[in-house]
């Protein structure tokens, strides 16, 4: 933000110095001009009257008018010298009588013609003196008049004077303005640079404040100088940052008290679940013997006895994940055999969905895992595939690099959006919230899968588009804890092995 405070104040500050520049040096030039203008016409006022007195007084029975007029210019030229004051051209009725050397094209022809048509008055036009003596060019203001010779008309005088001293004044003008800009634009940034730096730092104070209240340092606060706006922005600042801590205290009590309102409600139904099911146990043993109705409440019962007492351990084992309880077990197993034990173990499922499981386990897929979890996490992957599969074929595919192992189940089923993959690891989910639920009920299958994926220090990625089906990857380090830097099974099914 420094370097854009500077870069525009250094830019704005280039385009006042140009802007003032210009009218410096258009100014000067126009107050130059303006008093050579003035000085030149009264100059040649003074020797027109001269000449026109002397042009009065001749005798022009003796002479010619454009001998006259000759004798007139070599003496005003004459003058003109003394110093390099002006040169002269005069308009006899032959031909121009000039100075020597001088090119009687220095003088414009928009002149030419005002003198020729004017009064007695006097024309003024900037020119570039010309010389036929191989002098440069350079320069000059015309000034011109008209002499009146008794009985022969007008003779248009036109004066050349050189704006030498000019020039260079305006150049030394022209100069002290480049290096006035020279000298003021370091000293402008070198200004801007620190005041930047003073109207900055607050900002940058509450960004470096922010990002340590950001990174959970909630006690951090910024020190307030002062009553202005950026003092203001300090104690909003750090009042902000006390109602956030207030809040996260707040929300930090709620979830605890939730998780043990969770763990509490759990434990305390323990113990007249227990009783229900032995209850439930003996009607259900003894339904034969009872009437259509309540045999079939029986056996409902017992279903829903089950499906409550598959919630309350799912609960339970939520709470030892908050309450940070989970622990491993860990021992060497071959996953691909975890697997096949596992498929086994849903094939009573598989058929009443009428779904054929095909397993696909090739390499070294030895691990250091919890058999328990693990088993919880395919038992769950398999059941929600044989659910939402609508009958299809279920593809479980086993891998493994010199890193981790990883496992993928496929279905071809109903398939969930994109923007799902995530959520559906959220607990009591449900990317259809009117879908009936047939297979386990909880909500919590897929969360707590995720949790023992993590306990493990692995993955447990999701992947579905709507009407092609999902595929779930799990993916482990062959030790509990080891990094894995990529999978051996691409979490996109038939895309190369990615993270």
């Amino acid at each position: 933000m420094s370097f854009r405070v500077v870069t525009m104040s250094v830019a704005a500050s280039l385009i006042v110095l140009a802007v003032t520049g210009w009218l410096l040096v258009d100014s000067s030039s126009r107050g130059i001009l303006a008093a050579k203008t003035s000085q030149s016409v009264s100059e040649a006022a003074a020797v027109m009257d001269g000449m026109q007195a002397s042009l009065r007084d001749a005798d022009l029975r003796t002479s010619t008018v454009n001998e006259r007029l000759t004798l007139l210019a070599r003496d005003a030229a004459s003058r003109g010298n003394v110093g390099h004051q002006y040169e002269v051209v005069i308009a006899g009725p032959v031909s121009d009588i000039a100075s020597a050397g001088v090119d009687v094209a220095s003088v414009p022809d928009p002149i030419r013609y005002a003198v020729e048509v004017g009064g007695s008055e006097m024309f003024t036009t900037p020119t570039v003196v010309r010389f036929t003596d191989g002098r440069a060019d350079r320069a000059g203001l015309v000034v011109g008049g008209a002499l009146l010779a008794p009985g022969s008309g007008r003779y248009p005088v036109y004066f050349l004077f050189l704006m030498d001293q000019e020039q260079q004044t305006l150049q030394v003008v022209q100069r002290s303005a480049l290096l006035a800009a020279a000298a003021f634009l370091p000293l402008m940034t070198g200004i801007m640079y620190l005041i930047s730096l003073q109207a900055l730092r607050p900002i940058r104070a509450a960004r470096e404040t922010s990002e340590r209240i950001a990174a959970g340092k909630l006690d951090e606060r910024m020190a307030v100088r002062g009553s202005d706006d950026l003092a203001g922005l300090g104690r909003s600042m750090n009042h902000m940052a006390d109602e956030l801590g207030r809040r996260l205290e707040q929300l930090e009590d709620l979830s605890r008290v939730q998780r043990q309102f969770v763990s509490d409600v759990s434990h305390e139904l323990r113990t007249p679940l227990t009783t229900i099911r032995m209850a439930v146990d003996v009607l259900y043993e003894g339904r034969d013997a009872l009437p259509p109705l309540p045999q079939r409440s029986a056996e409902l019962l017992r279903q829903e006895i089950d499906r409550f007492e598959v919630l309350l351990t799912d609960l339970l084992e939520i709470s030892r994940f908050d309450a940070g309880a989970a622990e491993l077990q860990a021992d060497e197993v071959d996953l691909a055999a975890l697997v096949a034990a596992e498929v086994a173990a849903q094939q009573s499922l598989a058929e009443a969905y009428a779904t054929t499981i095909h397993v696909d386990a090739t390499g070294d897929t030895r691990c250091q895992v919890d058999p328990r979890r693990i088993r919880r996490i395919l038992s769950n992957l398999l059941s929600n595939a044989i659910e939402h599969g609508e009958g299809r074929d279920v593809d479980v595919t086993v891998r493994a690099n010199e890193d981790a192992v990883a496992v993928a189940v496929r279905d071809h089923g109903v398939g969930f959006s994109a923007a799902q993959a995530h959520q559906v690891f959220s607990r009591f989910w449900r990317a259809d919230p009117s879908r009936q639920r047939t297979v386990g009920g909880s909500g919590l299958g897929l969360s707590i899968a995720l949790e023992n994926a993590e306990l493990h220090g692995g993955w447990l990625n999701a992947w579905g588009r709507p009407g092609h089906g999902a595929q779930f990857r799990l993916t482990l380090p062959r030790t509990p804890g080891g990094i894995v830097a990529e999978s051996p099974i691409p979490v996109v099914p038939g895309a190369g092995g990615v993270r």
